[in-house]
């Protein structure tokens, strides 16, 4: 939900009420699209500033605004955004099971070439949407770490042609929700791997953090069982790892009252216990804001960027695919 959709209290809470009822069902439009697919997407995009009721902000926290753009397509299965990896492109996933690739704007309108993918196809699992609901996502060394959230599967991916090469569904990851597992994928640059759960599976406290040795998707791997405290009230959706071995956690609340809202932590990992983040950065309005649920981390001259990007749930105009860039001043 965006800034622009809050005029008054009351159409507040009429907006919030229908995002919240879309998040909570998770109905996706395109699912009733005809089986035609056209994997090319020519997608529109504009600038969006920071602050609307400020159009000169550039400072949020510990985060400096460098650019970011409202991102739309004529192809109905571009959005629902909910992992990405941002290198020489934008890698991103949706909740549906697609790998979406286009390239990074680089002004402040126009329109680019990108393409989608069925990564279902490739991974020779049902079509069923619960066997593609694809919510967590890592990339390196020529290889991608996908989560499934309904499956609580990790699986890893060669990113040149997205064959599947493995997966496992560790012990741990058995109990989770199907509606709240696995959520955030952030491999460490020692080779270990970081999974999180959104939400807190029954008799457990805190929601699970896992911590793996190696390679989460073969079958064996150990790992060990941390938690992670999220701010009050907020969910986690996405986390990476930042060049001085911090992690950077992104985390989100639905809110009938106020909409939605999202909030950006540090945290140092622990060699046993919770994981909680010290809090850089809160997404909510005046600020340009709406379903984050995707983060990736690069370096530019020097300088640690930050990219975070939205989840429009497929339920355009009440949402958007924003892709924001900022740099990190903490």
């Amino acid at each position: 939900m965006t800034s622009g959709l809050i005029r008054s209290h009351p159409a507040r809470a009429a907006a919030a009420l229908v995002l919240l009822l879309v998040l909570a069902t998770n109905t996706l439009r395109w699912e009733s699209v005809p089986p035609a697919f056209d994997g090319l997407a020519v997608i529109h995009f504009r600038h969006v500033p920071l602050d609307a009721s400020a159009p000169d902000r550039r400072r949020l926290g510990s985060l400096v605004y460098l650019g970011g753009w409202s991102l739309g397509s004529g192809n109905e299965r571009f959005g629902g955004i909910s992992a990405m990896h941002v290198g020489s492109d934008v890698i991103a996933l949706t909740d549906g099971g697609l790998i979406v690739r286009f390239p990074i704007p680089n002004a402040p309108s126009g329109t680019l070439r990108g393409r989608i993918e069925k990564l279902w196809e490739k991974s020779g699992w049902p079509v069923k949407k619960e066997a593609r609901d694809t919510e967590a996502l890592a990339v390196a060394g020529g290889f991608a770490w996908v989560g499934y959230e309904r499956r609580n599967i990790i699986a890893r991916f060669r990113t040149t042609d997205w064959k599947r090469q493995g997966f496992a569904r560790p012990a741990a990851m058995r109990h989770w929700r199907r509606n709240g597992g696995n959520e955030a994928l952030v491999r460490l640059r020692d080779g270990r791997f970081l999974v999180f759960a959104e939400r807190t599976p029954r008799g457990v406290a805190t929601p699970p953090l896992l911590l793996f040795d190696g390679d989460p998707a073969v079958v064996g791997t150990h790992y060990a069982t941390l938690a992670y405290r999220a701010p009050a009230g907020y969910l986690v959706t996405d986390a990476a790892e930042l060049p001085d071995g911090r992690l950077l956690i992104l985390n989100r609340r639905l809110s009938f009252a106020t909409g939605i809202s999202a909030r950006l932590a540090v945290a140092t990992l622990p060699k046993e216990g919770d994981v909680e983040g010290r809090e850089i950065a809160t997404f909510e309005p005046p600020v340009t804001v709406d379903n984050m649920e995707a983060l990736s981390v690069t370096r530019e001259g020097g300088r640690t960027i930050v990219w975070i990007a939205s989840d429009d749930n497929y339920s355009r105009p009440l949402q958007r695919t924003l892709l924001m860039k900022f740099a990190l001043v903490d």
